[in-house]
Parts: structure tokens; C-alpha cells; sequence
């Protein structure tokens, strides 16, 4: 726990780094203005549509676990370890998220291991989910093609192979007759058999949807931003707002940086600024107002289950 309350720390300070830098290139009086004359009764509607994507992404999560054999988890204490999730995400290389595996393991007696598919099918799911909402930036736009088709590609061929059952069976076989890796082929096999349930056809199409449809949710909520900061209502804008935010999700998590700091942003400032002509500042304010809505949020409704959860932390032991 000392190790992952530093990587919290690391990526907490690094994103308060970011908002700074961010501040400053778009000049910190500028976006302050903009962000004082903000539409702000749209801000609980914004946060509305985060709640969205998490609730669909909650269903998702708890569906995963019935997948995996994981069916007598109260929906309460599901949605309390997924919520608590939120918080890892901002570790180095997001590696804190594996701790959900332990968790499950703790409280449904399901193998970690197995337990850690769960978080690479969301997360996996999850990036064909952005991928399809932009699809049609990315045709209006083709200079963003290469680095969809690598994404998308890698996403595909990881679970293609997941479901090579043979060749996967072999492989798992010869690892269990070296002797340097033994001690982990039990593991290796029960992050496989995890891999090849979650990544069948029929599951994978149905997390994908879902996953689509809460990822649009967000969507929405970066074109309120948008619309809150005096740019101009309509279909383009919704577009744009949408490939935006789902491209910049995209390469964030390509990024493995903290909660894609820096990546994200970036992405999110850049494109507003080269696709739809925003001022820098204008852009800066944005980006931080939908990172603010988005991640942040997440991140403090996560800290909100940490203090009342001691379990989670290893501090005390569950009834």
C-alpha cells in the first residue's frame, strides 16, 4: 500500500503540473476570464453525462464478473469496488488498477489473476468503444488515420489470439515445463482463461455497445463544455466535440501515462485549437473544464469510497 499511495501521489501531483502548464500557455488571466463567464448551470448537466459513462460502464463491469464466475456479488459492493477503481487510474502506467484483481479476490474468492481480466477487457472494450465514435472524425479527417488503424489493429489482433485456443494451450504448457517460470504458470493460466471468456464474440460486441454508448455520454458533456463556453451550437460542433474527446481518450490510454495526463490534454487543446480554429486560451479552458468533469470527478468519488473503505486499503480486515 505504501508503494501504490506513492504512485497516487505521483500521478496526483502530475496532474496538478499539468493544469498549471496548461494555465500558463493559454495565459493564466485569459482563461481565468473564461472560465468566469462559463455557463455554469449547465456544469451539473455536464456532470450528468460523466454519471452516465459510469453508469454504463458500471453494467459493463458488473457483467464481466458474471462472466468470469463472479455471481453472487451484491450490486452494492460491486459498484463500491468498481467507484474505488477510479482513483488508480492516475498511477504510473495505471499499473494501481491490477489492485481490483486482489480485491475481488477478497471479497468474491475469485483467483486474481482472473480477477485482473476483468480491468483488461474494460480497458480493452473500453478503446473500441472511442475507436468507433472516431471513426467519423477520423474519415472527415485522414491525417489521424495511422495512429486509429495501429490502435485499432493491436486491439484486434490481442483478441484474435485470446481466442486461438490451441496455440495459447501450448504455450501455457510450455511455460509449466521451465523451471524459472512454474511459480507463475498457474497465474499465467488463470489470466488466460479469464482473457479467452471475456473476449468471446457475443461478450465482447455487448461491452463494446454499452461501452459506445457511455463513451458518447462524455460526448455530450464535452459539447456542453463547448456550448458553456460561448462557441456555437449545432451538429458540427456536436461532431467535432465528440471525435474530440474520444480520439484524446484514445491517446491518453496509448500514452500509459496517469490517467493519460499530459497526453490527454494535449490532445484535447490541440485538436480543439487545429480543427475547430479555438484561441489557445479558449481550448485551455475547455480542456480543463471536461478533465475537471471527467477524470477529477472520477477521481474524487473514488477517494470518497477509499475513506469509508478501509478493507480496501488493508487497514482492517472485513466482517
Amino acid at each position: 500500500m505504501r508503494n501504490l499511495r506513492r504512485r497516487l501521489i505521483t500521478g496526483l501531483i502530475l496532474g496538478f503540473i499539468v493544469i498549471l502548464v496548461l494555465a500558463l500557455l493559454g495565459d493564466i488571466q485569459q482563461v481565468g476570464d473564461h472560465l468566469t463567464e462559463f455557463t455554469w448551470y449547465l456544469a451539473p448537466i455536464i456532470l450528468a453525462c460523466t454519471l452516465f459513462n459510469y453508469t454504463l460502464r458500471f453494467f459493463k463491469w458488473h457483467f464481466y464478473l458474471a462472466q468470469i464466475g463472479i455471481h453472487d456479488l451484491p450490486w452494492r459492493e460491486s459498484a463500491r469496488l468498481f467507484v474505488a477503481g477510479f482513483p488508480l487510474a492516475v498511477t504510473p502506467g495505471k499499473i494501481g488498477e491490477a489492485l481490483k484483481g486482489v480485491w475481488l479476490n477478497r471479497v468474491a474468492g475469485s483467483p486474481t489473476a482472473r480477477g485482473i481480466t476483468v480491468v483488461l477487457a474494460e480497458r480493452i472494450s473500453d478503446g473500441f468503444a472511442v475507436l468507433a465514435l472516431s471513426t467519423l472524425g477520423v474519415i472527415a479527417y485522414p491525417k489521424y488515420w495511422p495512429a486509429f488503424v495501429i490502435v485499432l489493429g493491436v486491439l484486434l489482433l490481442g483478441v484474435f489470439l485470446s481466442q486461438i485456443r490451441p496455440l495459447a494451450l501450448a504455450v501455457l504448457d510450455w511455460i509449466d515445463r521451465l523451471p524459472l517460470l512454474q511459480h507463475i504458470a498457474h497465474h499465467l493460466r488463470e489470466f488466460y482463461e479469464g482473457t479467452y471468456i471475456l473476449f468471446r464474440p457475443r461478450a465482447t460486441l455487448f461491452a463494446v455497445s454499452l461501452g459506445t454508448l457511455a463513451w458518447l455520454g462524455e460526448g455530450v458533456g464535452m459539447y456542453l463544455v463547448l456550448i458553456g463556453l460561448g462557441i456555437p451550437s449545432g451538429l458540427e460542433t456536436f461532431s467535432l466535440a465528440i471525435f474530440v474527446l474520444s480520439f484524446s481518450t484514445v491517446v491518453g490510454a496509448v500514452s500509459t501515462l496517469p490517467g493519460g495526463l499530459v497526453a490527454a490534454e494535449a490532445s484535447i487543446a490541440g485538436m480543439l485549437g487545429l480543427l475547430m480554429g479555438l484561441p489557445t486560451s479558449t481550448a485551455v479552458a475547455a480542456t480543463l473544464l471536461i478533465r475537471f468533469a471527467t477524470l477529477w470527478f472520477g477521481v474524487t468519488l473514488g477517494l470518497g469510497v477509499w475513506a469509508v473503505s478501509k478493507d480496501l486499503l488493508f487497514m482492517e480486515e472485513r466482517d
